[in-house]
């Protein structure tokens, strides 16, 4: 997921300690190996995360259980950003960005590389938990490192070239992941991510710049940032959207399998992260202006592609149009997500910010166990359906929130 510094009392990119703020134009070259460092860093937060959704069937046989209960690795995963993001992120606070940085990075290398040498279920339960934690630092860490390596009329494409390595995951990394566990084993996949780690560290120990953390000012005041007009709805479309999702994503390669479509896993994959490549770069080029517009194409594009699915699954040719659909539906939307809620909130964006981000992760736990037990009760024909019923009141809040979360252009309140 995508998310921004959540850390209590972070300055923002326009404060006095931002050394690079200045005027657009006299704004310096973009530090692009930097940023392109952070990409990686997001790309193997992003990736850690999704890799099991294609490896599932391998990585249940392995483990020696179910498929559903090899599913809950994605469950303990977000639960683990779930329980840590916001007091890690205050305990961290003062701690300089390189430094956090560089300890959220080995988290994954550690955790991946138990995961991927693990044959004990609740061993590799731990390391999952573990890889979790150390994406809730990541997540609360990279948008604002992006931000503050910048002036500010850059911090735009900043942040689009950091957050490209989530669909780069989706549309490469997860394919080839599911490619080297069919071809090799599931655990190459693993050691692979913690390989590409290892490079990481001595990248972002070369080229990433540091920055002094902040003192945390007390706790994130969640009520009043509830209170601020907009925020809820933003905040109801993001759990609700990211459960959808997860509900079918976190049981995809198994969901294939039982269509036929075992051995064309990574083209199915393929198709659906090449899709979400271009639908963020359309919303990287049209949100400014169309950020309400975007939302409801997006969610009415994920609401085909499952019906389309749920209807029409004995088809093959037809699920992989379904796949596009749904990549093109969901890739622009933890952007979109992001960019209401920092909007809509003006002066409380980081609180809106660090709330979304355990949102997000619980709607992801809650995707792996609602996902699972429809398995287990409905079989694979409940998932599509499921989603496509959560994906009504989705439309139907961002459609309501028209004078504030994603108001339409001539309605826009709030910052813009």
């Amino acid at each position: 997921m995508t998310s921004t510094e959540p850390t209590v009392g972070t300055a923002p990119a326009s404060s006095p300690e931002n050394t690079t703020d200045t005027p657009s134009s006299a704004a310096p070259k973009l530090p692009l190996a930097a940023l392109l460092a952070l990409s990686v860093a997001v790309f193997i937060t992003s990736l850690t995360e999704t890799l099991p959704a294609g490896l599932l069937p391998a990585m249940s046989s392995g483990l020696h259980t179910s498929e559903s209960v090899a599913g809950q690795t994605v469950t303990v995963y977000a639960l683990g950003t779930v329980l840590t993001t916001i007091p890690l992120s205050a305990a961290t606070a003062g701690w300089h960005r390189k430094r956090l940085l560089l300890t959220a990075m080995t988290g994954f290398a550690l955790a991946n590389t138990v995961t991927a040498v693990s044959s004990n279920y609740p061993l590799t339960l731990v390391a999952r938990f573990v890889a979790g934690i150390a994406a809730g630092l990541a997540w609360a860490l990279l948008v604002g490192y992006a931000r503050r390596m910048v002036a500010p009329a850059q911090e735009g494409r900043a942040i689009a070239i950091a957050m490209a390595g989530i669909p780069v995951a989706l549309a490469l990394g997860v394919p080839a992941g599911t490619f080297l566990g069919q071809e090799v084993s599931w655990r190459a996949a693993f050691l692979a991510m913690s390989a590409l780690t290892a490079v990481l560290l001595v990248w972002i120990t070369a080229v990433v710049p540091d920055f002094p953390g902040q003192q945390a000012a007390g706790r994130i005041p969640v009520r009043a940032t509830l209170r601020v007009p907009g925020v809820l709805p933003v905040l109801t479309v993001t759990l609700v959207f990211v459960l959808a999702h997860t509900v079918l994503y976190a049981y995809i390669a198994a969901y294939l399998h039982h269509l036929g479509l075992g051995s064309r896993t990574d083209a199915a994959l393929l198709v659906f992260g090449v899709a979400c490549l271009v639908s963020i770069w359309v919303v990287g080029a049209l949100i400014e202006a169309h950020l309400r517009a975007l939302t409801v194409s997006g969610a009415l594009l994920v609401g085909v592609a499952v019906a389309v699915l749920g209807a029409f699954s004995g088809v093959h040719a037809l699920v992989f149009v379904a796949a596009a659909l749904w990549g093109l539906g969901w890739g622009g939307v933890p952007t979109l997500l992001q960019t209401a809620a920092g909007r809509t909130a003006g002066e409380a964006a980081d609180a809106a910010q660090a709330i979304l981000v355990v949102l997000w992760n619980v709607a992801m736990a809650g995707g792996g166990v609602i996902g699972g037990i429809l398995l287990q009760a409905g079989g694979f024909s409940s998932l599509p359906w499921t989603v496509l019923a959560l994906m009504v009141p989705v439309l139907a809040v961002v459609l309501a929130a028209r004078a504030h979360g994603f108001p339409s252009p001539a309605g826009a309140a709030g910052p813009s």
